[in-house]
């Protein structure tokens, strides 16, 4: 593990809350997260109100308690700052604290997100708060980590984020001239001549509702404004931390693909990436991987933190199903498969009144052993123990990159554009899903990560393209590498301004094509393309393209309407590389078989041949290459080991030859 460097095996626990119950019971506890594997416990995320009572008075006596029963009991901790949800008092005496909504309304005291970010006494008094934690607690050597809120979400509108705003901007930009550059805002008679001229962008102002606004480039710079607002809260309390621990490892939980947050922002802040995976039963396997590609992509392919996830169900959807026997193993493997070097659930023991007093845990309200779901964690805790420390801080060996940037999401976003069923996650989706089902391992990236270890580059979508990256891509493409884009890409710089000259602007030489129109498809309307000889829909949005160095790869470009025939699909040499450019939506089948054809021809393999249905990827550490092979069909699947490896869970040899995987199954087999 390379954030918690005494650890000997991956992490198994979660969020324990034993100041909800009598104290009498936590012995009991004890006994069953032992009797399950459990090893660790993440204390503190929503005490807050009884840690500290006043402003003027702290009450650690029955968080003492605590800890020293979990030391006893030689579990680890998760310590948490309990700042996620502040206290009525505070609600009380600081007004200033709580947020205002997107409508304008000013919240009272309630929920759980409710904390502005730019609160100087939320500030001031979440940082004292973490401080006094870290000293209290330093000589505790079971601490493995800091986990400072929870969360991290929502957005205010109040005065104090608007001055802030205001700060930010001028910061940003430095002069009013430059702002008025960067907004455009000679339209609709924009020009700001004072910076309190400048208001935030809700719905008394620039908004019609949360997905449209009327001047798109505000409401991105303070969407971007809100991610760095919050940042700095979970900046002050990691810096309270060190201030006393120097070398804690500090951490928040993040959501996967949480639209709110920069998370690769985030990611140069926090000592290790953790997150909370939270599927539900209809979702493909493919997107069930593809957030933890993402949270071990934002951290440069480091190993993260699974920090929660449900043993049995939700509480909070509309509809909540159980977990099917086998599904909670499943996906706790299928996350370390990805990066994952804990496994941990939320919670412990199920509350037994409040919001999540339904949310699944591995002590139910009968209070024994006695249940379906603590029988499945226990077998779990069996099997972690088994494998021991062998996957701690393996990394996944990919020639295959994904371009993602929360800049790019936000902007599509507040589009005004061809169509209002374009979303930028559900382009990137397509080409993950995609190579996810042909079992090759691929990492999410950043445009500023380094290129050089890829040799494909997808970048679905890329509709902003901001100073330098194209550069990045352009050099990329000559050295060699194979650069995938698809339409709506290349139209807008950083601030939100259309490059002119043609679509897809500063892409527009890479791929050697010109996009002179883009035909937003009404509902239910959809035109068609061949590849291979074989028919496939084009759908959403169809670029008009002209291949001026490319080459068409569909055999005769659109089958219907005025630009029948134009191409949909199109390929350039560029340098020693290749470039693909993707006109249309189509379906899971088209961007499979394409997939399959780039990676072919840059010399990408799958992980392994499997059935449809399985999934296989791979984890290379200093003791060997581990690959796991998950079944998530509902049938026995039949597999084909090429080589000897060892079976990391049963202990034993598996020589070369066919085996057969039940539903739901998992086999962990390591070669040297």
């Amino acid at each position: 593990m390379e954030y918690m460097k005494k650890i000997n095996k991956i992490l198994y626990g979660g969020d324990y809350n034993p100041e909800q119950w009598p104290e009498e019971i936590w012995p009991d506890d004890m006994k069953l997260l032992k009797n399950a594997g459990i090893d660790t416990v993440t204390l503190n995320v929503f005490s807050w109100a009884e840690i500290q009572p006043s402003e003027d008075r702290y009450d650690f006596s029955r968080l003492d308690r605590i800890m020293e029963m979990v030391r006893k009991n030689h579990l680890h901790v998760i310590m948490a700052t309990s700042t996620a949800v502040h206290p009525a008092w505070m609600a009380e005496k600081y007004p200033d604290v709580l947020r205002t909504d997107f409508r304008g309304i000013g919240r009272r005291y309630g929920q759980r997100h409710n904390s502005c970010p730019n609160s100087t006494n939320y500030r001031r008094l979440s940082a004292a708060l973490a401080g006094t934690l870290a000293r209290r607690y330093r000589t505790f050597e079971n601490i493995e980590a800091w986990h400072v809120s929870n969360e991290y979400g929502g957005e205010c509108f109040c005065d104090s984020c608007a001055a802030a705003f205001r700060l930010w901007l001028r910061e940003k930009y430095g002069t009013l001239k430059a702002l008025n550059e960067a907004w455009y805002t000679a339209f609709w008679s924009h020009t700001f001549c004072d910076w309190d001229e400048i208001t935030v962008p809700d719905l008394r102002s620039e908004c019609d509702d949360e997905r449209h606004s009327r001047y798109p480039v505000i409401s991105l710079d303070y969407r971007r404004f809100q991610s760095d607002s919050l940042l700095e809260c979970f900046k002050l309390e990691r810096d309270a931390i060190k201030k006393e621990i120097p070398d804690a490892q500090v951490t928040t939980n993040l959501m996967g693909f949480f639209k709110g947050l920069d998370y690769q922002k985030w990611a140069r802040e926090m000592d290790f990436i953790s997150w909370d995976n939270y599927p539900t039963n209809s979702d493909a396997w493919a997107d069930i991987a593809m957030p933890h590609d993402l949270m071990r992509g934002v951290k440069g392919g480091r190993s993260f933190a699974l920090m929660e996830q449900t043993p049995g169900t939700a509480a909070w959807r509309p509809y909540n199903e159980l977990k099917r026997p086998g599904v909670m193993r499943l996906w706790s493997w299928q996350a370390v498969a990805h990066g994952a070097d804990t496994v941990m659930f939320f919670q412990m023991r199920k509350s037994r009144g409040g919001y999540e007093q339904f949310h699944g845990a591995v002590i139910d309200h009968t209070g024994t052993g006695n249940t379906r779901v603590y029988r499945e964690v226990a077998k779990l805790g069996k099997e972690l123990e088994t494998l021991g420390d062998g996957t701690l801080g393996a990394r996944t060996p990919s020639g295959v990159g994904i371009l993602f940037t929360w800049d790019n999401w936000w902007a599509v976003d507040w589009m005004s554009g061809p169509s209002q069923d374009f979303e930028y996650l559900t382009e990137v989706r397509r080409f993950y899903r995609a190579l996810r089902e042909l079992n090759i391992n691929m990492d999410i990236l950043s445009p500023e990560d380094d290129f050089s270890p890829y040799r494909v580059i997808f970048a679905p979508a890329m509709f902003m393209v901001r100073t330098g990256e194209d550069e990045k891509i352009r050099s990329f493409t000559k050295n060699g590498g194979t650069f995938v884009t698809s339409f709506m890409s290349g139209i807008v710089d950083e601030n939100d301004q259309v490059t002119l000259g043609g679509y897809p602007g500063k892409l527009r030489d890479i791929l050697g094509i010109w996009v002179e129109e883009s035909d937003g498809l009404l509902p239910g309307m959809r035109n068609s393309f061949s590849y291979h000889g074989r028919e496939y829909p084009a759908e959403i949005i169809c670029d008009l393209i002209h291949a001026e160095h490319a080459r068409r790869l569909d055999d005769s470009g659109y089958g219907s309407d005025f630009y029948q025939g134009m191409p949909a699909v199109t390929k350039n040499s560029f340098g020693n590389g290749k470039a693909y450019y993707v006109g249309t939506a189509s379906s899971d089948e088209f961007y499979r078989t394409l997939c399959r054809d780039i990676c072919s021809e840059a010399g990408i393999t799958p992980v392994l041949d499997v059935p449809e249905g399985v999934e296989a990827c791979s984890r290379v550490n200093d003791k060997g290459t581990w690959y796991f092979i998950l079944n998530h069909s509902s049938e026995e699947q039949t597999i084909e080991i090429p080589r000897a490896a060892w079976d990391a869970l049963k202990n034993e040899e598996k020589k070369p030859g066919s085996y057969v995987l039940e539903p739901k199954d998992v086999l962990i087999l390591k070669t040297v």
